[in-house]
């Protein structure tokens, strides 16, 4: 890792590791394989496209909870349907191990896991440096950090907001649905970045108008009093959240409800008047504003820092890591 504006970079895969925390555990019978592989440099569409390829069937059959860095030791779950257990163990793929091979009834589909587990080693830290990635880390368990979309969402080139504005514009999909699914997920990741970063408010407090996120139920509800509520968001109760635009989406009021109406409005969108895509659900949904990094653990290895902790689906362990070395992030950091 190089610490170059205080900013986080991988060096080598083995200084980022992932693991995947399923949601549930695979059946052990019915048409579908699950299939927990780790991979080293390969992306997860990759890995896919390799599995699809020797079971025999489409790639967009192939089924899995979540994207994993290309750039990393990644361990997770696809699932295959028709594809023996037997045969799925036996395969070999460049830069993947099939690590078990599971049956089950159903297709295994996006966002169907419980968390993502990083391991992350930290190069050449000095000791004063040590210090204040612990301190931050204690921070974010009080306080959360930023939880913005993170830079893998909007492409290598950077074009998939634009890719994705031209489909909600024309109402029809071209190509694969699984790529149309992911442009347009861009755009609704670009006007909640944009709202997270619009925003005045400290992360642990919450304003009149917004809705606000119960992390103990995933509960949403529109926020009266903030004075009321102001106690229960120091406490990491609930949480201000930002939109995932759709058909189907609890809307804040006030101030709140006027930014998000602007941002929205900067990308030529109603939220009124959404096309309906064929195979691709538009129902949106509501995101939290914070993250905070769950289970951390600090140790110290040579000149080197290794830090993990457990993030929800959806949360990006790069991002927490530039905060806690000290770089710029969306809406926080130095």
């Amino acid at each position: 890792m190089a610490l170059t504006a205080s900013r986080w970079r991988c060096e080598e895969p083995e200084d980022f590791q992932v693991e995947e925390l399923p949601l549930y555990a695979p059946a052990g019978e019915g048409g579908h394989t699950f299939v927990r592989i780790e991979k080293r440099l390969r992306t997860t569409e990759e890995v896919a496209r390799d599995l699809a390829r020797a079971a025999g069937v489409r790639s967009a059959e192939v089924g899995y909870a979540g994207r994993k860095d290309r750039m990393a030791i990644a361990t997770q779950w696809l699932s295959v349907p028709g594809l023996d257990p037997s045969r799925a163990l036996a395969i070999s793929l460049p830069g993947v191990r099939v690590l078990e091979a599971v049956r089950h009834p159903h297709k295994l589909r996006t966002g169907q896991l419980r968390a993502n587990r990083f391991s992350c080693l930290l190069r050449d830290l000095e000791d004063s440096r040590c210090d204040l990635v612990r301190e931050r880390l204690r921070d974010a368990e009080e306080r959360g950090l930023p939880n913005p979309f993170g830079a893998q969402r909007f492409g290598r080139d950077g074009d998939n907001v634009q890719r994705g504005l031209a489909l909600l514009g024309e109402g029809r999909v071209s190509g694969g649905r699984r790529a149309a699914r992911f442009l347009v997920s861009a755009v609704q990741a670009a006007v909640f970045n944009d709202v997270l970063e619009a925003r005045a408010q400290p992360l642990e407090a919450v304003e009149t108008g917004d809705v606000a996120l119960r992390h103990d139920s995933g509960g949403l509800f529109v926020v009266i009093d903030a004075a009321l509520e102001a106690p229960r968001a120091r406490a990491f109760e609930i949480s201000a959240t930002g939109p995932i635009f759709g058909h189907k989406v609890l809307s804040p009021e006030g101030l709140p409800g006027e930014l998000e109406r602007r941002v929205l409005a900067s990308y030529g969108i109603d939220p009124d008047a959404l096309p309906r895509l064929p195979g691709v659900r538009l129902r949106g949904s509501r995101r939290a504003f914070r993250v905070r990094p769950q289970a951390p653990q600090v140790q110290r290895e040579g000149p080197h820092l290794r830090v993990d902790f457990t993030l929800l689906p959806g949360c990006y362990a790069t991002l927490v890591l530039e905060a806690l070395l000290g770089a710029h992030v969306l809406g926080g950091g130095e």
